[in-house]
């Protein structure tokens, strides 16, 4: 293998893991408290409706992916079959979001430290950064058993949540909420408690719950075999969805009658300490701290595979797609740890409501990628019969499918335009995008154009793209 290539480590486990830790974060964790506290038990609806969605756009990119061998994350055929613009500004875009996303998580690192040691929440929040950094320098497969054994925590987590609620239900357990049943689904104010505004106004928590099902696309390149593990992660993720998200809450809100639950802190600890373990509450700590710690590390993993990207295809720093010995992007890495640690030192200056504008930040950043793939595969569909003919894992119900998520983002950015709690970050997230399109003209201006051939990626596995 040549030294200046990505090495092929991860395993089938490791991307299916790595697929479930993707779609099980912190969103879930914590996060589910204020979606129940805005939709009530309709919240069940409105993840199904998400999961179905991501569950067709990680159907066109696992199509996508697999049609050319050269290609190593999304940003490659956005830049293929929409244009170099495409992949730099998604790139990049993706890049910001995962920061973002990343320094919430590891400034929550420090915040559930302090559950059991009285210390400054910037010291753990660097110390784990820091580990995390050097074992992500030294392969791509401890990234892969990193994340597989994190996965591993959320699932018993998440599975004992549903063995326990089971069995209140069956045996009718009597909690300081009342009894354990199904009615509590309905008995208080409905499925629908705050209207169908209430449905809506939470989809932007929602959307922000699945940030991370993308990372299958970002491992490709490093997936041992991309043309079996791929198609395998993506098609579990429905019963993935069903499971953990829409599972989990059915049994959380028949547990627990929605309005009794705090909005401001994680439904999981709450259900948990209403069953009577002494434990619990420090198990459940134990839980979301390594949810944080897998958020962050996966955070570091994509962050530094996409600007290693960007670099190979002089979209950024040439220094940025440097290897080190192990076949890892150690410079890309120490990009993005250096502006997490800055972030994680400045927790302390960000005001209470930095979490709601990084969220909605993130989740407008996360429907822009998940959009390009969408837009990708209609062009890929339209312009490359021949490929999409001869497709192994073809996308279902195209282009019809595609047009019809695209819309529910669109419907999802307008909501966020008429909530107060997201309006200010929605409307300051275009300035992003248009520092991103100055940028890409100055450097298109400036870097030398290495290529004039045609766009189109080429049988042979090849990638033709100018800058």
């Amino acid at each position: 293998m040549s030294q200046h290539e990505l090495k092929r480590d991860l395993k089938d486990r490791h991307v299916q893991l790595i697929a479930i830790g993707g779609t099980i974060g912190t969103g879930l964790f914590l996060g589910a408290g204020k979606a129940i506290a805005l939709a009530g038990p309709s919240i069940i609806l409105a993840y199904l409706i998400v999961g179905i969605a991501l569950f067709f756009v990680m159907r066109a990119l696992g199509e996508l992916l697999l049609s050319n061998s050269g290609y190593q994350s999304f940003t490659d055929f956005a830049s293929d079959y929409i244009g170099p613009w495409a992949g730099y500004v998604t790139g990049w875009t993706y890049w910001f979001c995962w920061i973002m996303t990343a320094m919430a998580d590891i400034i929550a690192v420090g915040v559930y430290v302090q559950y059991w040691f009285d210390i400054p929440q910037w010291i753990p929040a660097i110390l784990c950064l820091v580990i995390l950094l050097g074992l992500n320098l030294l392969t791509v497969k401890l990234f892969g058993e990193l994340e597989f054994w994190f996965a591993i925590i959320k699932v018993i987590t998440i599975l004992a949540l549903i063995v326990i609620g089971i069995i209140m239900l069956v045996i009718g357990f009597q909690t300081d909420a009342g009894s354990v049943t199904v009615k509590n689904l309905w008995d208080f104010g409905g499925i629908f408690p705050n209207g169908v505004s209430g449905f809506l106004l939470s989809f932007q928590m929602v959307v922000f719950a699945f940030v991370g099902v993308e990372l299958v696309g970002v491992s490709a390149a490093e997936t041992a075999d991309p043309r079996k593990n791929i198609p395998s992660a993506i098609n579990k993720i429905p019963m993935r969805i069903l499971f953990f998200y829409v599972g989990a809450l059915f049994i959380i809100l028949s547990i627990n009658p929605w309005d009794k639950l705090n909005g401001s802190s994680s439904p999981f600890v709450q259900v948990f300490g209403l069953v009577g373990i002494p434990v619990a509450a420090g198990i459940i700590n134990f839980v979301v701290l390594t949810s944080a710690a897998s958020a962050c590390n996966s955070g570091l993993f994509s962050t530094s595979r996409i600007i290693y990207n960007l670099g190979t295809q002089k979209q950024g720093p040439a220094k940025l797609a440097k290897l080190n010995k192990n076949h890892v992007p150690s410079n890309a890495l120490f990009m993005s740890a250096v502006v997490l640690s800055a972030g994680a030192l400045l927790s302390k200056l960000i005001p209470e409501q930095a979490f709601g504008i990084v969220t909605t930040v993130s989740a407008i950043c996360f429907i822009w990628v998940w959009s390009i793939i969408l837009i990708s595969h209609i062009r890929y569909k339209k312009t490359r019969p021949d490929l999409h003919k001869k497709s192994i894992f073809k996308a279902p119900f195209t282009p019809f499918v595609n047009y019809a998520v695209l819309a529910l983002f669109a419907f999802i950015l307008i909501i966020m335009l008429f909530a107060e709690a997201t309006r200010t970050a929605l409307l300051l997230t275009p300035i992003w995008f248009i520092l991103l399109f100055i940028l890409y003209a100055v450097r298109k201006r400036h870097v030398q154009i290495l290529s004039h051939g045609d766009r189109h990626p080429g049988s042979n596995g090849e990638i033709h793209r100018t800058i």
